[in-house]
Parts: C-alpha cells; structure tokens; sequence
C-alpha cells in the first residue's frame, strides 16, 4: 500500500501465499527494520485477517506516528484473503 504513486516506497506490504484449502504463510514488510512473520498466525488464515493480525502483531508496541499501519496491514491482508 502507498499513500501516493509517487512514493518509491510502500508504507506496509503484505506477502501472501494462499492454497486452495485456505492455509498459507504471510508476511508483513513496512512495520519493522526486517520483513515480519510468525509462523503460528499462518494457522490462523482461515480464520480471517482480524485473527491472523492479533497474532502476528501480539506485543507490537507502535508510536503515536506509526500506529496506523496496523490498520493498514489488516485491512491489505483481508483485502487479499478476499480475492479469489
């Protein structure tokens, strides 16, 4: 997600790879130094973006400045869960 097209980079990205069956992996870029996984959230996939979030960000401890990316990121991740 970029706020604008002119922006180089994304203010969060979300890397998801999605079976048939609903299971997967993701992967958050955009909300730490490194690109951000836990691999018990993956579990959680079929469950919806809320579930995989609260799992994949338990302990996130955001500033006032960056908080919003949190939103961001569920809200990318269910868009993607929605595609078919």
């Amino acid at each position: 997600m970029r706020d604008r097209a002119s922006y180089a980079f994304a203010l969060v990205s979300v890397a998801l790879v999605k079976a048939p069956d609903g299971t997967g992996r993701v992967a958050l870029g955009g909300v730490a130094p490194k690109p951000w996984r836990r691999a018990e959230a993956d579990a959680l996939l079929p469950q919806g973006a809320s579930a995989v979030m609260a799992r994949l960000l338990d302990g996130a401890r955001p500033t006032h400045e960056n908080a919003y990316k949190l939103t961001l990121a569920e809200r990318t991740l269910a868009a993607l869960l929605a595609q078919e």
